[in-house]
């Protein structure tokens, strides 16, 4: 029997949580019935579900970031059933609902703009920028839930050096993917689609910036922006793009999708911070998903000493 090695997988080759066990229980069922002979793809598709999820956790999650938080992770089924990606419905658990069916292969991230090397990168390439770390990051909803995942990827900033940011890029320009046919729930979200998302380009280039391909040892789940992502955990979520096919170096700050929909609620920066309150709701607490008490909110989401010296001698009240 031939088992492949992480370092020669693509990314087609790894099957998301849900499908291999599900698979799991195919393989009890023909355990019983007395076995099948299987060979080829077939073998590595149907082969014993603790064997496939070791070799997705090797390639998945291969070095223990020192970002990592020690908090205890939210559960999988949370993180996974309570989501905002309004292409895929506004309630919380709409996008698990009514995101199975979208398609994440092929997949590309174009990479342009003020650059000296613009480049179409693919997910397989992406995969191989850097050795992948398993980081576990707190995060901050604006609605007042917060919640702790172990992401897998990098810094955004591997990324970026590849293509030479000339002196003029001061920004970076995110846009998510966007089909009608693939997200007719789009249409009823009250947002200017494709979803677009902006950083100042020291943000983007902080090591905590990180380009994410997966989740707890696997994939990205679609409702959680499959197959690629930006993770920001000490601003709020909506500025973590999800589905990410588009990154542009520009001069200028971009226009970003919650700003334009409602400016005077969602500022440029949105860092997460318990003195500036939504005109809806205070963010001096927050309730971490499963669990009943609220906790004070931390300033930038306690990350403070990455991130605070890049807004020094900021108006953190005007530029919020």
């Amino acid at each position: 029997m031939l088992i492949k090695r992480a370092s020669d997988l693509n990314y087609s080759d790894v099957t998301p949580k849900s499908v291999y066990l599900n698979r799991r229980k195919f393989l009890a069922t023909a355990a019983i019935g007395g076995g099948a002979l299987l060979a080829g793809r077939a073998v590595w598709d149907l082969i014993s579900p603790s064997t496939r999820a070791a070799a997705a956790t090797q390639l998945n999650a291969a070095i223990k970031s020192p970002f990592s938080t020690t908090e205890p992770e939210t559960p999988y089924d949370s993180v996974t059933h309570y989501n905002n990606f309004y292409e895929f419905g506004t309630d919380k658990a709409d996008p698990a609902k009514n995101a199975t069916k979208f398609r994440t292969s092929p997949w590309s991230v174009t990479v342009d703009g003020e650059v000296a090397k613009p480049r179409k990168f693919s997910m397989d390439e992406i995969l191989q920028l850097a050795p992948l770390e398993e980081r576990i990051y707190r995060h901050r909803c604006v609605e007042g839930w917060s919640i702790v995942v172990p992401w897998i990827g990098y810094s955004f900033s591997v990324l970026a050096n590849l293509v030479q940011p000339k002196p003029t890029a001061k920004f970076v320009a995110f846009t998510s993917y966007y089909d009608p046919g693939q997200m007719p729930y789009g249409q009823f979200s009250g947002l200017q689609l494709p979803y677009v998302e902006g950083l100042r380009l020291d943000e983007a280039m902080n090591p905590l910036a990180m380009l994410s391909v997966g989740m707890y040892g696997g994939t990205l789940p679609n409702q959680d922006g499959a197959p690629v992502r930006m993770t920001l955990p000490w601003k709020y979520g909506f500025k973590s793009i999800k589905s990410l096919v588009h990154v542009k170096f520009v001069k200028d700050q971009p226009p970003t999708s919650w700003n334009l929909e409602t400016p005077n609620e969602y500022g440029f920066y949105s860092n997460v911070n318990p003195n500036v309150d939504h005109p809806r709701w205070s963010q001096a607490k927050e309730r971490r998903l499963g669990e009943f008490f609220k906790r004070p909110t931390l300033m930038f989401n306690g990350y403070s000493d990455q991130v605070a010296s890049m807004y020094a001698g900021m108006d953190l009240r005007k530029y919020f």
